[in-house]
Formats: structure tokens, C-alpha cells, sequence
């Protein structure tokens, strides 16, 4: 597990030095106008459009505009940083439209499923939802239980980001299997793996909170 979060960590790494320079181009072009609220909430918007090509099984199409529109969750930090309007509120409208997208998205696909040979896989698709949002909420219940710590926003938000399929993950194995065709596939698979990541952190807050009770 600790090679996979190295390695992700590193592509996180890359990803946001490509959106850094993004970011700078953009807010050059804009003359500082754009501002990362507008970027949020545009990849907000688009998720939906998305999420209809993936309920009428236009995989490929939905595919690269979640490729697209998924980075702009990279890019509005990016800005955010760069014009210095990094703060508690910009957070809370990022994590809160990221859950909006996954909602959308599978909505999507079980509409997708409904229709086609094997219906049943809508129901992962609802499973595969609920364990998304179960991540995050596990996560979200954590910061919330030490928010009276002596820790930076910042630092709270990044204590519990430990587990296999965090929310770029899920758009990555999202975006295979609407690439290969194998979506029920991929589905079943954030379903399974999204439940044992909020099982993970559930356990790591847990041991968290009472070494710090025991001090």
C-alpha cells in the first residue's frame, strides 16, 4: 500500500505541475479575472452533460470530457494559489461539487445499465455510489472530530487522505472502463475497493483519535 500511495503521489505531483503552468497561462490571458469558483463550478456543470453521454452509452465521448473537466479539480487549487484565494470556503465548494460529479456520473451509468442486457449492474452502480461518498464522508466525520486540535485547515484536510480509492482514483478507474467498454466492470470494482477504503480510514481515524485521548 505505501508503494501505490508513493506512486500516486507522484503522478498527483506531476498532474498539478502541468495545472500550475495552466494556471499561470489562464490567469495571464484573463488579466486575473477567472477566478477559481468560476473554474469549480464550470467542472460542475459540464459533469452533467457527461453523465447523459454515459447514460445514452456514448462511452468514448464521456471518457474524454471527464478526462478533460476532471483536471479542472487540479486547476482551480492551481488558481487558487496563484491569486493568493486559497482558503476554507474555496475548499468547502471544491469537496462538495466533487461529490455532486460522482452522484451525477453514476446516475448515469445505471441508467446505462437499466437499459442494456444486464440490468443488475445498476445496482453496483448505486453501491458504487454510496461507497464513494461513504469515503468521503468517513473522511469529512474525521476532520470534524479533531478540528480542536492545533492543526492549520490545511493540515486537518490532509490527515486523512490515506486509502486506496481516493477520489482521483475512482475517476481514473471510472474513465478505463468507459474507455475499454468494461464500465460494469469498473463500477464493481470502485464499489468493492471504495467500501474497504472507508473501512481503512474509518480505522485509521479511530486509532488517531484515541492516541490522542490516551495523551
Amino acid at each position: 500500500m505505501k508503494l501505490i500511495n508513493t506512486f500516486l503521489d507522484a503522478c498527483r505531483t506531476v498532474v498539478r505541475g502541468w495545472m500550475n503552468l495552466l494556471a499561470v497561462f489562464l490567469n495571464t490571458i484573463s488579466g486575473g479575472k477567472l477566478s477559481p469558483n468560476a473554474v469549480t463550478i464550470l467542472a460542475l456543470i459540464m459533469h452533467l452533460p457527461i453523465a447523459w453521454l454515459i447514460a445514452t452509452n456514448h462511452y468514448w465521448w464521456a471518457a474524454a470530457l471527464l478526462l478533460v473537466f476532471g483536471l479542472f479539480d487540479a486547476l482551480d487549487g492551481a488558481l487558487a494559489r496563484l491569486q493568493k484565494r486559497a482558503g476554507n470556503a474555496g475548499m468547502l465548494l471544491d469537496a462538495t461539487t466533487d461529490r455532486m460529479k460522482e452522484v451525477a456520473l453514476y446516475c448515469g451509468a445505471a441508467f446505462s445499465f437499466i437499459y442494456s442486457p444486464q440490468p443488475v449492474f445498476a445496482v453496483w452502480a448505486v453501491a458504487a455510489c454510496g461507497a464513494s461518498l461513504s469515503v468521503s464522508y468517513v473522511k469529512a466525520k474525521g476532520e470534524t472530530a479533531v478540528s480542536s486540535h492545533q492543526l492549520t485547515p490545511n493540515e486537518i484536510n490532509r490527515l486523512f487522505q490515506d486509502g486506496l480509492l481516493r477520489f482521483e482514483i475512482r475517476m481514473t478507474i471510472l474513465i478505463l472502463g468507459l474507455v475499454s467498454g468494461y464500465l460494469a466492470l469498473a463500477v464493481v470494482l470502485i464499489a468493492i475497493f471504495s467500501t474497504f477504503t472507508a473501512f481503512g480510514r474509518l480505522i485509521s481515524i479511530t486509532k488517531y483519535l484515541l492516541s490522542n485521548e490516551a495523551k
